[in-house]
């Protein structure tokens, strides 16, 4: 069996891999000793644009402004796919038992971390790495007292709150700007 880890960038999954002994390489991940090691590219996932909505937000128009979604959508960046399907691949493999969330310590590092386990339809614990340093003994350090995932849900909350509000006051200014 398998702990599945996942960094926000490469060379981050690169330095947690070294120190975990997960040598192997392959395309989108390292394993070894009991881990399989991923990344993202950042954002994998983004809000969808308007006219996912209702065809009719593809053209400006002061009539059809604030566009205030009810259910939120969001797409997969299209140069980021492939690492997007290689992530939901693992994340489903049955040998892997719970995934680890490696992401930056932060708010944007919870939100890009629970998109694509959410867009994954991933149901296996989470754990949660919070460590502010890369140096080796740090990232045992990590390892060595990983958290509960559940304990980070409302940093979660508060990500996608924020990347909510940037959606609404951002494109409805911008629209409402340009039409007027």
């Amino acid at each position: 069996m398998y702990r599945l880890v996942l960094a926000e960038k490469p060379s981050v999954a690169k330095s947690i891999a070294a120190v975990l002994n997960a040598k192997e390489r392959v395309d989108g991940f390292f394993y070894g000793c009991g881990y399989i090691v991923s990344w993202c590219f950042g954002h994998l996932l983004e809000l969808a644009a308007p006219d996912a909505y209702g065809e009719q937000y593809a053209k400006w128009r002061y009539a059809d402004l604030p566009i205030v979604p009810q259910i939120w959508l969001h797409e997969p960046s299209k140069d980021k796919a492939a690492q997007l399907k290689i992530l939901k691949d693992l994340m489903n493999r049955a040998d892997v038992e719970c995934v680890v969330n490696a992401c930056d310590a932060g708010r944007e590092g919870e939100l890009i971390f629970r998109l694509v386990y959410e867009y994954a339809k991933c149901k296996k614990p989470i754990k949660r790495l919070w460590i502010s340093s890369m140096e080796d003994e740090a990232v045992r350090a990590g390892f060595a007292s990983l958290k509960d995932g559940a304990e980070y849900d409302n940093l979660y909350a508060a990500a996608s709150c924020r990347e909510r509000a940037d959606w609404l006051v951002g494109l409805n200014c911008t629209r409402l700007f340009t039409v007027l």
